[in-house]
């Protein structure tokens, strides 16, 4: 008799970003000088040019790693498997970077921006345009909602509150939503 309830864990890029996330977070609550030499600030791009990216892997809080991390499993997931790995890394990173360059124009010089905050509202935007209405529960409302609505109104209500990077999640949606336009058009050449 075999059982056959168990299925194997692939490696998809997912799980390397969020593992990748999960180390840098263990690393900076060691030694949070990791976040000043990772971060990305305006006034500091020259001398470390490599923030642009290395800020997407960078989270200050366990609440601000957590809520990334999770929105990233459950958004990236459904959109891996509608558009591929290919895609789904494009959208991912040019969404982050689209983010961060947002953050460089229109952040105060001196701050500094970390977090997948962009690149995570570049995978809701994209699948917000392609599933709009899908339903998802969004804690704490009770009650589904359309995707469209939870990612439009999540970035809305985000903005708002104070410490957020509002400029890379507003670069990273304008990116996703017309990836996901561009995704839709073609999508059923896709496949």
């Amino acid at each position: 008799m075999t059982y056959s309830g168990y299925r194997r864990v692939s490696l998809t890029p997912i799980w390397v970003i969020i593992g990748t996330n999960l180390i840098l977070f263990i690393a900076t609550a060691i030694n949070s000088n990791l976040i000043f030499l990772l971060g990305l600030s305006p006034a500091g791009l020259i001398e470390r040019p490599w923030t642009i990216m290395t800020n997407l892997f960078v989270h200050g809080s366990i609440w601000h790693i957590f809520a990334n991390m999770f929105t990233l499993f459950f958004f990236g997931r459904f959109l891996y498997l509608l558009i591929g790995e290919r895609r789904f890394l494009l959208v991912y990173f040019i969404g982050g970077l689209l983010g961060n360059i947002f953050y460089l124009l229109l952040a105060p010089p001196l701050s500094i921006g970390i977090g997948a905050s962009g690149a995570v509202f570049a995978l809701g935007g994209a699948l917000a345009v392609m599933r709009p209405r899908l339903k998802v529960i969004i804690f704490p409302i009770p009650a589904p909602l359309p995707l469209w609505v939870a990612v439009i109104g999540g970035f809305l209500v985000i903005s708002f509150l104070p410490h957020i990077a509002w400029q890379a999640h507003l670069g990273g949606l304008v990116f996703g939503l017309i990836m996901g336009y561009f995704f839709r058009k073609r999508e059923r050449y896709f496949f």
